[in-house]
């Protein structure tokens, strides 16, 4: 395999090899290599200690001295350099309490996670996989180093990266692994919120983002978010849907592009179904004001996740919208834009489309010809950038002040009933006729 790495890899492995000691492109960057993937970042493994890394390099940040971390600067990127180390106990469930710096490559290996990311490369010695993390990469297998169970009582963190790195890569979650997972699912309580919401956005932006039933399945998924996990096996018994409500959602998640965005809405969208089902007398299910409670359900458990404000507004839109019938006329189209705005009305649609894709395959045709036409009409009201907002009016609130208006909520109103005939007939959107039409609804109110 012809191996070529970036300059600056090759001249730290260089200066570390010139100073008299091993050093090996390590981890997460090999096995994409071995993939023919590019690789996002390198880290380097070597037998220098960090004191040692500082004094051959001119520019390095102390990065995590106390366990043998520094960032060495070669042409404005920063790679971490990290010496051979063994890890003590885990007292916490995710970091080591303390770490002892070694010389032998094998003994890092030992450490890490799991054996697709346990292996080093270097031009001068070549590959080193102590074990099996090619025959994994083969098997398309994601496997522990060591005992399962071990691994994941040290971090709890790695019971969600094995989910993850399956949905990213394609590989299945190795059996004895997937066992330890179910078994240890509890420890994932002792993980953070940002770093957990930091695998599953990995998750739902891989070409896999239904991977999400994989964290039901080893029983992670309730620990992290039970508002999705309590979906699976709940029922849908109506003519429009062929799964239950879980299975339907990864379904919807699948059919959407990948947008983070999107697939957060598909995720919650539906959320809120299990405390809305009714049954009528004829054992029919509904869901009545489902997209009411999903909506406000999703808004607690993106911000329990420490999802950033704006992802959780454009969310709770898609979510609180995603059931609404847009009929494909002009008013209709702009009456919804004017509710989501443009940057999100076409995420709804894509999430309608997906949405309607996952129930019962009989209705799709009909909902995506209506769907398809409304999309046509955005696109038309966009390029003759025709008025849907109160702003796009051709008079504003100063105007009606003019003409005897008071500040306040009369003007507000007054605008909104401009704009609602302007909706229905651009051509009245001129200054004549708009001052007009305020000077009579305000005679009118009188």
């Amino acid at each position: 395999m012809n191996i070529r790495l970036p300059d600056s890899v090759i001249n730290i492995l260089n200066r570390l090899n010139e100073g008299g000691f091993s050093a090996f492109v390590a981890g997460g960057a090999v096995r994409d290599i071995l993939m023919g993937r590019t690789p996002s970042d390198y880290d380097i493994a070597t037998s220098a200690g960090p004191k040692t890394i500082k004094s051959l390099f001119s520019r390095t940040i102390d990065t995590g001295i106390k366990h043998g971390t520094v960032t060495v600067v070669e042409n404005k990127t920063g790679y971490e350099v990290t010496t051979f180390r063994r890890d003590g106990e885990y007292s916490d469930g995710r970091h080591p309490n303390s770490v002892q710096f070694v010389d032998e490559p094998r003994e890092d290996c030992a450490r890490r996670d799991f054996t697709i990311n346990a292996m080093m490369y270097s031009p001068k010695d070549g590959f080193l996989d102590f074990f099996g993390g090619q025959q994994d990469i083969e098997n398309r297998l994601v496997r522990c180093v060591g005992v399962s169970e071990e691994r994941f009582k040290e971090d709890a963190l790695r019971m969600l990266r094995a989910v993850r790195f399956g949905a990213v890569l394609s590989f299945k979650v190795d059996d004895d692994a997937y066992r330890a997972i179910k078994k240890c699912a509890v420890l994932i309580k002792k993980v953070s919120s940002e770093r957990i919401l930091e695998e599953l956005n990995k998750i739902l932006l891989s070409e896999n983002p239904d991977s999400i039933k994989d964290l039901h399945n080893c029983g992670l998924l309730k620990y992290i978010m039970p508002e999705v996990d309590r979906c699976f096996g709940e029922p849908q018994k109506n003519k429009y849907h062929i799964y239950d409500v879980g299975d339907h959602i990864m379904h919807t998640v699948k059919y959407t592009p990948a947008d983070l965005v999107l697939r957060w809405a598909a995720l919650m969208h539906d959320i809120g179904k299990p405390a809305c089902a009714s049954r009528d007398t004829n054992g029919i299910i509904h869901f009545y004001g489902h997209h009411r409670e999903s909506c406000r359900l999703a808004v607690d458990l993106l911000h329990r996740l420490r999802m950033d404000n704006d992802t959780i507004r454009d969310v709770s839109v898609l979510v609180e919208n995603h059931d609404v019938r847009i009929e494909p006329s002009m008013p209709a189209v702009k009456r919804m834009i004017s509710r989501t705005g443009e940057a999100l009305f076409e995420k709804l649609l894509q999430l309608q489309l997906a949405d309607n894709r996952a129930k019962n395959p009989v209705h799709f045709p009909d909902k995506k010809a209506r769907i398809d036409s409304v999309y046509q009409i955005y696109k038309e009201i966009l390029a003759e950038r025709q008025p849907y907002l109160v702003s796009h009016l051709a008079v504003n609130g100063k105007d009606l002040i003019r003409i005897g208006y008071r500040p306040g909520r009369e003007i507000g109103d007054t605008l909104k009933r401009l704009i609602d005939e302007v909706i229905i007939n651009p051509s009245l959107n001129n200054r004549d006729y708009l001052l007009k039409a305020a000077k009579e609804y305000r005679i009118n109110r009188r």
